[in-house]
């Protein structure tokens, strides 16, 4: 899955706070990250806990 633009729910831009999640949370923590990134909102938090990155899995079974 790639991370979507907008929150499916409420409609927040969050599609650029991916990469800085990701840098964040390795350092800080999962919930500081969200709270630092200003992702007070439950159905932002769940598209970021929720992410799956599928896309190397996916590829490997492209048509020959």
């Amino acid at each position: 899955m790639i991370v979507p633009v907008r929150c499916f729910t409420c409609g927040k831009p969050i599609g650029h706070l991916w990469e800085k999640f990701n840098a964040m949370k390795e350092e800080k923590g999962v919930k500081l990250a969200l709270d630092e990134l200003g992702l007070k909102r439950f159905c932002c938090r769940a598209v970021f806990l929720g992410h799956v990155d599928a896309i190397d899995v996916i590829g490997r079974y492209k048509n020959a």
